[in-house]
């Protein structure tokens, strides 16, 4: 497969702390690629400089062949790169609706605006959104709601590849469940996605290779049941219980 996405080298200093330091790799056309490790290694600050949040301090990031280190983030947006947060947001005063029709008519500018809620009703089915609350405002919605807000919003922008930042925290194994099925339906539906996750159950699941940070530095990447085999991945991340359990 062809890379979608490609991260050279890329180094990002807060001060004196190095949040990213020579990172590279690439995300392959149609894939599910997972990046893991523990907290304060430096994930949602990469994936921060490949949505254009920052700017790297060294190295380039290339999406389909084109340099966009130095677009602003809805520069990439454009470019055909979605993404959902850690934690999600709304505008609250809004319907579920038109936090999703307002953003994409920002985006497409000969959409109407009938056109653009008609699309947005079809994503939120997809994306399986509860019915009856389709118009209520956003400050109505719950937190699993609001997650998929964000994600059918993330969709609402055509992406060619998707961002996804801890999407399953703080979901019950039920909602796990068809979290995991919902991400699997984006990929068959030609959307390569870049997935940040903590539960190892679901990154086995998804996902065809994953990353691995620590401090800030990739140690490793490979096959989901390969990595899990690291004895340097079961010490700084996974845990020797993780081992002792019998874990791959």
């Amino acid at each position: 497969m062809e890379p979608i996405l490609e991260v050279d080298f890329v180094t990002k200093h807060f001060g004196g702390l190095v949040a990213v330091r020579d990172v590279s790799f690439t995300v392959k056309r149609g894939e599910i690629l997972g990046l893991i490790g523990p907290n304060g290694a430096g994930k949602t600050t990469l994936l921060n400089l490949i949505c254009g949040v920052y700017k790297p301090d060294k190295g380039k990031i290339k999406f389909k062949g084109e340099d966009i280190t130095a677009l602003k983030p809805h520069q990439i947006c454009e470019k055909g790169i979605g993404r959902t947060l850690q934690i999600p947001h709304a505008f609250p005063e809004l319907s579920t609706v038109e936090n999703i029709t307002l953003p994409m008519l920002f985006l497409q500018k000969d959409l109407k605006g009938k056109e653009a809620e008609d699309r947005a009703l079809k994503i939120l089915e997809f994306v399986g959104f509860p019915r009856d609350k389709y118009y209520v405002p956003a400050s109505n919605l719950n937190t699993l709601d609001l997650k998929y807000l964000q994600l059918a919003r993330a969709l609402a922008s055509n992406p060619e590849l998707l961002v996804l930042d801890e999407v399953t925290t703080g979901l019950n194994p039920t909602e796990s469940k068809k979290a995991i099925e919902l991400i699997r339906k984006i990929r068959e539906n030609g959307i390569t996605i870049l997935l940040v996750e903590h539960v190892m159950r679901i990154v086995v699941s998804v996902c065809d290779r994953v990353i691995v940070l620590s401090s800030g530095q990739k140690i490793i990447e490979g096959k989901p049941q390969e990595v899990m085999r690291n004895r340097q991945v079961i010490e700084l991340y996974l845990g020797e219980k993780f081992r002792m359990e019998g874990q791959p």
